[in-house]
C-alpha cells in the first residue's frame, strides 16, 4: 500500500512554483531521503504532505486523505497519523522532558494517567534517554533534545515520520547515532522520510533517494545494486 501517492503535483511556496510535476510514492516499511541545494524545494514538500502547505495542481493522497480537497478542520485527524522532527527541536523550553511528552498524548486524546505515563517510558526507553524525564531541554545537548524530539513523534505509533534536516545542527557522530535510531524505528513499522545534506549518511544507512534540482524530484537509483 502506498502511503504517499502524489501524481503531477505542483509545489508552490506562496506563489512561487518550487516544484514541478512531482511523481512521488511511498509505500510502508520504506525509508526514504531527500536531497538537495538550500532552496530546492525539499521542505516545501515536506509540508504539502502534513499539510502546512496546499496541493492546488496535481492529485496528492497521503494516508489515505486526498490534500486537495483536505478541509483545514481535518488537519489534526492526519497529523495524529504522523511525526513530525524539525531540525531546531520546537521543545516546549518552560517545562520539563516529561511534561513535553505529556502535553502532545494529552492534546491528542490520551486521558488515562497510567497509559500515559507508560507510553512516556516506553518512548524515553527506545530513544535512549528513560533516565532524562525530569531534565528541562536546556539541561540537555543538542543529541539529546533531538532524541527527545524522535521521542515525542512516534508517541502515538504514526505510520509515517517526516524528519526535516533532523542531523543538521549536530556533530557526525551525534547525526550517524540520530539516523541509526530512525532506522531501527522504520524496521520497527514506521516508514520514514529524510531530508539530509549528508550524503555520508546515505552511505552508512542506505535507503531509497531522491533529489530536488531545477525544480524537479528525481529519484536516484542505486547504480550498485
Amino acid at each position: 500500500m502506498n502511503l504517499i501517492d502524489y501524481k503531477n503535483v505542483n509545489v508552490y511556496q506562496e506563489s512561487q512554483l518550487v516544484l514541478q510535476d512531482v511523481n512521488f510514492d511511498v509505500k510502508e516499511g520504506e525509508f526514504i531521503y531527500i536531497t538537495g541545494k538550500v532552496g530546492t524545494g525539499k521542505s516545501s514538500l515536506l509540508k504539502t504532505i502534513y499539510g502546512e502547505l496546499p496541493v492546488l495542481e496535481g492529485d496528492a493522497k497521503v494516508i489515505g486523505y486526498d490534500m486537495k480537497e483536505l478541509r483545514r478542520r481535518n488537519l489534526p485527524d492526519l497529523r495524529k497519523e504522523l511525526g513530525i522532527i524539525f531540525q531546531d527541536f520546537q521543545l516546549l523550553t518552560d517545562r520539563t522532558v516529561d511534561a513535553n511528552l505529556r502535553f502532545v498524548l494529552k492534546a491528542t486524546g490520551w486521558k488515562n494517567k497510567v497509559e500515559i505515563n507508560q507510553r512516556i517510558s516506553d518512548v524515553l526507553d527506545l530513544v535512549g534517554m528513560s533516565t532524562k524525564g525530569y531534565k528541562m531541554p536546556s539541561e540537555l545537548s543538542g543529541g539529546e533534545q533531538q532524541r527527545i524530539v524522535i521521542a515525542r513523534a512516534i508517541l502515538n505509533s504514526p505510520k509515517l515520520i517526516l524528519a526535516d534536516e533532523p542531523t543538521g545542527n549536530l556533530d557526525p557522530e551525534t547525526g550517524r547515532q540520530i539516523t541509526e535510531l530512525l532506522q531501527q524505528i522504520c524496521k520497527a513499522g514506521s516508514t520514514v522520510i529524510v531530508i539530509t545534506h549528508n550524503l555520508q549518511l546515505i552511505d552508512q544507512f542506505p535507503g531509497r533517494q531522491f533529489k530536488c534540482e531545477n525544480r524537479k524530484l528525481i529519484e536516484i537509483k542505486d547504480e550498485k545494486k
